[in-house]
């Protein structure tokens, strides 16, 4: 089963990019998680679609055409989801349509008490207008993120790890009931 990880922005180090990379050590038997940048995804104008995908764009389409599912990490940016996240997913949204029908999982780190919930709850939004099954639960809000990652950048909390865990099995049943052949 393979999943295509987007991280929702473009910080080198962020807890989103490090969430993924936990997702991907703790994925079940038979998942890979690999991520696909959105960096260098210029900005969506119209006007411009109709002269064809950009190189970063169309490898990012290619790559989600081939995979089973897409996982989407999202910080929450002023109560919402960054802007980059929002351009991508509006390149995405057209033909061809990688996004309908793709079995879609959303988590997000922050550094708040409140998570990402805010952010999820748009980003959700915007996967479902675009015909991508989200999952509905359970939901992953990482809040208090420097509290969950040790130095290394490893998630450590145990109680996190296995929930995490616990999700990603069942993401697994989700991509294999939604998944199109």
């Amino acid at each position: 089963m393979q999943i295509v990880g987007i991280v929702g922005n473009l910080k080198k180090v962020s807890f989103n990019r490090l969430l993924l990379a936990a997702c991907a050590e703790l994925a079940p038997p038979g998942m890979a998680l690999f991520e696909d940048p959105i960096e260098g995804i210029p900005l969506f104008n119209e006007d411009d679609r109709h002269k064809g995908d950009p190189e970063v764009l169309a490898n990012l389409k290619s790559l989600l055409a081939d995979a089973d599912g897409v996982m989407v990490f999202t910080p929450e940016y002023n109560a919402g989801i960054p802007g980059v996240l929002k351009n991508a997913i509006d390149w995405l949204s057209g033909m061809p349509y990688v996004l309908k029908g793709k079995p879609a999982g959303v988590m997000g780190a922050s550094t708040g008490y409140l998570g990402t919930a805010r952010a999820q709850a748009q980003l959700r939004s915007s996967l479902e207008h675009c015909g991508a099954p989200v999952m509905p639960h359970p939901q992953v809000f990482l809040r208090r993120a420097r509290e969950q990652f040790d130095s290394a950048g490893r998630l450590s909390d145990e109680q996190t790890r296995a929930f995490v865990a616990e999700y990603l099995k069942r993401f697994a049943v989700w991509v294999e009931r939604n998944h199109a052949p």
